[in-house]
Parts: structure tokens; sequence; C-alpha cells
């Protein structure tokens, strides 16, 4: 894939910013690689390099699609299916066919987690959360944790599951920030992390490389994971409902732990380094990783010219 795959990226408006850090340090690291090709006629996959922030109407992502199908013919070869854009907060449906190409065809490589409802499983790709913190690089400890479960603030905002957990001595819970232990201890120490699906789950990458393994707590099925393409998550994180609350959990972690916790925990921590993103990119690491990805969806239907001419 390195060395064969390339990418064609459209004309970039005079000025361009995205939502996020992610968004930005994935279109740096895009310009800046080898994928980049200034011959259209060999690219497999193009880029159009705009900011469908969240504040962008459909008339604006309609009038930045129709330009690209008038201004070049690639477009119209396979009305976008082999094209990709950036989009934090996700594209909404509209009824422009511009719109509806750009939603329907083409992949939205988007923020996790992902707006609900402007995802479309199978199609779209979602990045990798850039961390705040990462184990070292030379391993993990294999001293025993202190704690079944960690639960930092915000993690969870269910407040009768927090009052629950809060009370469960095995349970290890920040209301609020603390000194008492690092952040990072309190993720070597603990043999799940609990996460609510929602915002914060951006965090699961840092606890994965601490050999946390993820707990996520949610009543519905998660389409949007990252690298969902690579990585089989069932076996790296458990996943929950609410409606048993707290004992529920515990027996499920329970059961988990003893059959099977520490194949859990080794491949959580061997797929953490796959959320790592550098300021320049490394073999294996989240840009490399989101690029395999859309490699894997370069083979789109090629309409023949005279369907579309």
């Amino acid at each position: 894939m390195v060395k064969s795959f390339k990418i064609y990226s459209y004309p970039p408006p005079e000025t361009l910013s995205f939502d996020s850090k992610v968004e930005s340090l994935f279109y740096s690291s895009l310009l800046h690689s080898s994928f980049i090709t200034q011959n259209p006629e060999e690219a497999h996959l193009f880029f159009i390099p705009f900011a469908f922030n969240s504040d962008v109407s459909p008339r604006s992502a309609a009038y930045v699609v129709g330009d690209y199908r008038t201004n070049f013919i690639y477009w119209n070869r396979t009305l976008g299916a082999d094209h990709f854009f950036l989009s934090c907060s996700g594209v909404g449906h509209g009824s422009d066919r511009n719109v509806v190409e750009l939603k329907k065809n083409s992949v939205q490589v988007s923020c996790f987690p992902t707006t609900p409802g402007l995802f479309i499983p199978h199609k779209d790709v979602s990045l990798p959360p850039l961390a705040n913190v990462h184990a070292p690089a030379q391993g993990l400890s294999r001293k025993s944790s202190s704690y079944l479960g960690y639960v930092r603030y915000n993690w969870v905002k269910d407040s009768s599951l927090v009052e629950q957990l809060l009370a469960d001595p095995e349970i290890l819970v920040d209301s609020e920030p603390s000194d008492q232990l690092t952040y990072e201890e309190r993720l070597a120490g603990s043999k799940f992390c609990l996460f609510e699906y929602g915002p914060e789950i951006s965090a699961i990458g840092e606890a994965m490389s601490f050999g946390c393994v993820p707990v996520v707590i949610t009543d519905r099925p998660i389409q949007d994971m990252p690298l969902m393409d690579l990585l089989t998550w069932q076996r790296i994180a458990v996943f929950v409902g609410t409606s048993g609350g707290a004992k529920e959990i515990k027996r499920v972690l329970g059961r988990v732990v003893v059959e099977e916790y520490e194949g859990m925990r080794e491949s959580a921590a061997v797929a953490s380094k796959h959320f790592v993103w550098n300021e320049t990119p490394q073999p294996y690491d989240a840009f490399h990783m989101v690029m395999y990805q859309l490699w894997l969806r370069r083979h789109t239907i090629r309409y023949a010219e005279r369907e579309w001419a």
C-alpha cells in the first residue's frame, strides 16, 4: 500500500481551517506524504480539501461539489464514489444532487465518536482520537491492578449509575480532578476503564495503552469505532448495557476476569499503537491505519464514459 497507493488532492481554498486538531494533523500528514500524486490519472482516490464544519450549510457543500463536477472530469466518472473528505461533525442530508452524491457515495472521514445519524458504516471512516498520554513504549508493568474498574470524571454521565459505582470499593471513580494519584497511575492500576458512549470515550486509546481494558456502556450497537476494518473490538473491549446498573456491569467484568482478561489486556495494549498520532507519521500509527482503511475502499465502480457524458 505505502508504495502503490496514490491520492490526488484538488486545489484547496485560500483559507482552510478544520474543527479539530486531529483533522488538521491528518490533513497535514496527508499532504506531506508519499501518497499524494500530482497526476490525477494515476490516483486511486480523490481528496476534497474543504472543511465541512458544523456551520457549513448544505448549499455551500453543494457548491463545492458542483465546482469540482464542472471543472474536473473525475467526480462524474463514479459520481463521487472514489472521493473522500474530512468532516468532524459529519455532513447532513440534503435534497441537492451534489449533496446527495457526496453523502451517499463519497467516504466521510469523521472524528470519533461521530454525530448520530451522520455516519454510514462500511463506507465512512472514523479517526482514532488524539490522545493526551500514552504508556511508555518499552511496555506495561505486570504488577497486579489495585482496582477492578476506573471511571474518570465525565466518562460516565448517568447520575444513578455514577452513584452506584461510587459506592463500590472495587471501582475507582473521580468525581473531579484529583492529585492523590496521577492519571497515568490510575489507568495502569485498574483492570478496566469504564466509558459511557459519548464524547468522553475519546480517551479510549489512552486507557488501552496502559493495559486498562475499555468497557463501553451503551444500549445500542456501535458502528463507528475507530479502525473497525482492522480491529476485532470484541477481543479488546467489553460492551455492556445500562439496564442492570453497576451490579450487572460488575457481573460481566467478573466473568471476563476469569475467562479472558489477560488476553484482552494484551490485545488492547498492542492495538493502542494504532491510536498514536505523530507529527511525522510512523509505520502502523494512526495516520497509516486510516490510510489503510481508505486503501480498502479504493475499488469503486467506474461508469463507462457514455453513461455519464
